[in-house]
């Protein structure tokens, strides 16, 4: 629930209007602070309370600030005055960006190594001790994202390794079924089960006095009287 509106106008409870004024007057003076860091501006807050006791902000000066009104409230009066000063200030401003600038430039070409005729002992030694904790800084990083990059390697080896482990079971489990079936196979046949085969359908129909003779390739280990002795009938 959002706080009420209250009315604006004199608070009569002594305790009230004193609790009332010390709140308003730190936020007031927060705010003063947040304006004079956020916007840069230049900003001077002077409170009295009823008791006359004085409480007051500047970002610079007080009294600096005081005259500085008093300036522009006598320059008002001149509207030309005013587009000078502001002139004035708006140049003030792009010389010291101009400065900035060029410092800027000049500080990277010392980093790259240029221009450093200009430079003392001093500044030389300065820059060194910049540098070497610059490449500190970088090579802590790229130690880093090495280390990170080493340990995701590891993760995934191991994530390889259990997928490899987890084949090879499968792949034993399906051999050890085919031995089993193997072995079952056996069995039944060597039980005299009947093993049923698959027939072909091209294959000519069984003859009942059809008699296959198997064609023996002539032995050289029996004797000439072997071979013509008569077979007898019995």
């Amino acid at each position: 629930m959002g706080r009420g509106k209250i009315e604006i106008k004199r608070i009569e409870n002594t305790t009230n209007r004193q609790v009332t004024f010390c709140k308003r007057r730190n936020g007031l003076l927060k705010k003063a602070y947040e304006l004079s860091v956020l916007c840069d501006a230049e900003v001077a807050l002077i409170v009295f309370s009823s008791r006359g006791r004085l409480y007051e902000y500047a970002n610079n000066s007080v009294r600096a600030t005081i005259d500085r009104y008093k300036k522009a409230c006598t320059d008002s009066s001149n509207p030309g005055s005013v587009t000078e000063a502001n002139t004035q200030f708006y140049q003030q401003e792009a010389t010291k960006l101009r400065r900035q600038i060029r410092e800027i430039q000049n500080l990277n070409r010392h980093i790259l190594g240029e221009a450093l005729s200009s430079l003392s002992f001093k500044e030389l030694k300065n820059l060194e001790t910049r540098l070497e904790k610059g490449i500190g800084r970088i090579r802590s990083k790229k130690n880093e994202m090495l280390l990170a990059e080493i340990e995701f390697m590891q993760k995934r080896e191991i994530q390889l390794q259990n997928d490899n482990m987890y084949l090879r079971a499968r792949i034993a489990e399906n051999e050890r079924a085919e031995q089993e079936q193997q072995q079952s196979d056996s069995m039944m046949q060597g039980s005299g089960q009947p093993v049923y085969e698959s027939v072909p359908a091209n294959s000519q129909p069984y003859d009942r006095n059809f008699l296959s003779v198997n064609l023996l390739e002539p032995n050289h280990q029996y004797s000439r009287q072997d071979d013509q002795t008569a077979l007898q009938l019995v």
